[in-house]
């Protein structure tokens, strides 16, 4: 794996940042991307963006190729969630976890797919969509699903790519600031999902897989 590229979409967060560590310690030269470039520890180059413009994310991806050239991995780590009712939810609510959890999916693979080497894998972090179909949780659990959705027409599509969906349970990140549940005692760690996702690339893995 020594010297190869990776890109990290939501880099800034827990798990974005987890990865990058742990892909840097392995010795790729990681391409950060994030709102909060500053806060990523271990990339060779960090880049501002907002995956809910597509103009946004192309900026990030062109300045990534002038970087890196070739890309040999991608991750799509950025996400977001909100606790409230369809009855009281915004549509600005609505469309913020949407776009992260899913646009950004798509604005992200679209615009990187012309950088990447020929069998660069996909990394998408999901979650175990059908667990959340909980009150308060429409928006989140309807964006995970859809990406789901989307990396199962992506794959038919890239058929020489390994296209991975990492469906991780409880993990403690800041994201149970933003909902009433108590954190489970069994949370994985932002470095657990990171080992698993560095047993799944070396693995060959496709498709879900849970932790």
């Amino acid at each position: 794996m020594s010297g190869r590229a990776a890109i990290v979409w939501g880099a800034g967060g827990g798990i974005g940042g987890g990865l990058v560590r742990r892909l840097a310690a392995e010795g790729w030269r990681v391409i950060a991307v994030t709102r909060r470039p500053d806060d990523v520890d271990g990339a060779i180059a960090s880049f501002d963006a907002n995956v809910a413009d597509p103009f946004s994310v192309q900026r990030a991806v062109m300045a990534a190729g002038q970087e890196a050239g070739e890309v040999d991995l991608f991750v799509y780590s950025a996400g977001d969630i909100v606790s409230q009712p369809v009855a009281d939810m915004t549509p600005d609510g609505w469309r913020r976890v949407l776009d992260a959890n899913l646009n950004g999916a798509f604005y992200a693979t679209r615009y990187c797919l012309p950088l990447l080497s020929p069998a660069a894998p996909l990394i998408f972090v999901g979650a175990v969509s059908e667990r959340m179909r909980l009150p308060g949780l429409s928006a989140y659990a309807a964006a995970k699903a859809g990406l789901e959705a989307f990396a199962d027409a992506l794959r038919k599509e890239e058929r020489k790519r390994k296209v991975i969906v990492l469906r991780p349970g409880a993990v403690n990140t800041g994201f149970w600031a933003k909902v009433p549940f108590k954190m489970p005692a069994a949370a994985l760690t932002v470095e657990q999902v990171a080992e698993k996702a560095l047993e799944a690339i070396g693995n060959g893995s496709q498709g879900n897989i849970d932790l």
